[in-house]
């Protein structure tokens, strides 16, 4: 079996937390091999001071064939580019009918983009969401952890675990029970 495609799209100051439960999951089966995308293939400093490398430019990247998700994690760089490349990257994504999962700040650009118009969707704020001047999504904004609605997943950003289980679930790395189980562990804890 050839191993699909999980991409991280990261950006300078990127929120290495939100994501981190997803991609250390996905990465440990053998059906998905996480990589890192970006703008270009400079390396990438997280909120935490973690350098990324990364694998593979946007514009290197055009076979989607092999693709099953693109992550966007949140991060501070979001509200300060329009980053038209990515948003024509992920537009593509999407009309291939790949999923996406966006939390934090990310789920804002998506928003300012359009991209989340006709889907129900989650963020950190809606009034985030209302300052976009593209943003036409108010009547599928609702207030929750995480939301996923047709191809994509969005989540707010103290909802890492949850937004961790809707992309497990999203591409089935584990049987339901399974994965129940360590929802029910990363939300409540083993002592309580």
């Amino acid at each position: 079996m050839v191993e699909k495609d999980v991409l991280l799209l990261l950006t300078d100051k990127w929120a290495d937390w939100e994501a981190s439960y997803a991609i250390a999951e996905v990465n440990s089966v053998p059906h998905y091999s996480v990589k890192t995308i970006a703008l270009d293939k400079e390396s990438k400093a997280s909120i935490g001071g973690l350098r990324t490398e990364i694998d593979f430019s946007i514009e290197e990247y055009t076979d989607l064939n092999n693709l099953a998700l693109v992550i966007l994690p949140g991060g501070f760089s979001w509200q300060d580019n329009r980053y038209e490349e990515i948003a024509r990257f992920i537009e593509h994504v999407l009309e291939q009918n790949i999923p996406i999962a966006a939390i934090c700040g990310a789920t804002v650009f998506l928003g300012s983009h359009g991209l989340l118009d006709k889907v129900k969707h989650t963020g950190d704020s809606f009034e985030f969401f209302e300052a976009q001047d593209e943003y036409n999504g108010a009547t599928n904004f609702l207030e929750a952890q995480v939301i996923r609605d047709k191809n994509i997943i969005t989540a707010n950003e103290t909802a890492a675990v949850e937004f961790a289980y809707e992309i497990y679930k999203l591409l089935e790395i584990d049987e339901p029970k399974e994965l129940e189980a360590w929802y029910d562990n990363f939300k409540n804890g083993f002592v309580r």
